[in-house]
């Protein structure tokens, strides 16, 4: 029998993160922990926002949708397994953030009931992925340019900007002048209109941009085309591939020479390693992108970054870049060559700091499956901690 517990947090970010979509300041979380018979504990981390900004689903669908719909089909399985979930939930229409929750947790707990690390049992060959760095919009061109300076003397080598109309070409050209030989890329989170196609191409080759990731809208796959065939740079994808059938679509299209998987956003880490295979079939790199999460996140990213499809740096920097302290134990922290250390221990290979989980939690509650008659979740203890915000 497995039973599970669901804490949400509110997490202070060490500074905004802006994008086009709009200023995060703090971090609405959802862990997720399953716990099996023998007591073996696996935790999963929902990558949804606040609000429904970046993608339809939010930390109050994605709770509401585990409660409900996902936790209760967990609780009907007879075995408790990563791709025995995924296909039981597959005819539930979309929630990918929600169901990877669930997903994510069973890897770690079946890899901790098999004894070897996340990475050993997702495939992954490397004791060390490359990462970089992603940087929001700042207040002005001068903040911008020192703080890409500060991350390149913390070690970090390739620089991602965040860009949306009216704040690309000054910057860009701005933080090229300061660091001509940086690898640059540049990431508009569907900001602009298909008729900016041309202007992109332009500041894009003119400053050596090598990556212009999903410029355009989700479907627009002639857009994305048309400046895939501009210029030398790679177009990436990341909100247009939801699935293994449009990265399928994408490819036929030529509407990208790169892609950006985030197990957290595609609905897990089976799905990823679907589309790192598919990728790596069509001679497309693939690398691993980040959703602002906590340690456990990104242990479970950091874990699928080490296979050996995902070519490109991943957007998976040190812990301190978003949280101090972060929720786990040991931190992750940039090592040599821009790499980060892929944990070798049981699982996720990382401990929860539970006290700094009581800190910041606001709301906990703890599900077991239902002793007789109809199966499905009943709440053992609901904590309210403070007013969820």
């Amino acid at each position: 029998m497995i039973s599970a517990r669901l804490d949400e947090l509110e997490l202070p970010l060490v500074e905004p993160f802006e994008t086009s979509f709009g200023v995060e300041r703090r971090r609405r979380v959802l862990l997720l922990h399953l716990r099996g018979a023998r007591g073996d504990e696996g935790i999963g981390e929902c990558v949804a926002g606040r609000d429904p900004l970046y993608s339809s689903e939010s930390v109050d669908t994605a709770r509401w949708m585990l409660l409900h719909y996902l936790l209760p089909r967990l609780f009907e399985l007879d075995e408790a397994a990563p791709v025995a979930f995924a296909h039981s939930v597959g005819e539930l229409k979309g929630h990918p953030m929600a169901k990877a929750t669930v997903e994510m947790a069973l890897w770690d707990l079946l890899a901790r009931q098999q004894g070897r690390s996340l990475s050993r049992a997702l495939g992954g060959r490397r004791r060390r992925v490359d990462v970089g760095v992603s940087v929001g919009i700042q207040p002005n061109i001068p903040a911008l340019v020192r703080r890409v300076g500060r991350y390149l003397e913390t070690g970090y080598r390739r620089v991602k900007l965040k860009v949306r109309p009216g704040w690309d070409e000054g910057p860009i050209a701005a933080v090229r002048r300061a660091y001509p030989d940086l690898t640059l890329w540049v990431d508009a989170n569907q900001a602009y209109p298909p008729e900016a196609g041309p202007a992109i191409a332009r500041w894009a080759e003119r400053f050596h941009v090598a990556q212009v990731e999903q410029p355009f809208s989700a479907g627009r796959w002639s857009a994305h085309a048309r400046l895939a065939r501009s210029g030398a740079f790679r177009v990436c994808l990341d909100e247009s591939v939801v699935d293994v059938g449009s990265l399928a679509e994408g490819i036929a299209q030529h509407a990208l020479t790169s892609l950006n998987v985030k197990p957290g956003r595609v609905g897990g880490l089976g799905v990823s390693r679907e589309l790192e295979a598919r990728a790596a079939r069509s001679g497309i790199p693939a690398w691993v992108g980040g959703m602002l999460e906590t340690g456990i996140g990104r242990s479970h990213c950091v874990a699928l970054a080490s296979r050996p499809g995902f070519t490109l740096p991943a957007d998976l920097s040190a812990s301190d870049r978003y949280f101090d302290p972060d929720l786990i134990d040991p931190p992750f922290v940039l090592g040599p060559g821009s790499t980060l250390t892929v944990p070798d221990g049981p699982g996720i290979g990382v401990r929860l700091v539970e006290e700094r989980v009581r800190r910041y939690a606001v709301r906990s509650r703890t599900l077991t499956p239902r002793g007789g008659g109809p199966r499905g979740p009943r709440e053992r203890d609901g904590r309210i901690l403070r007013n969820a915000p």
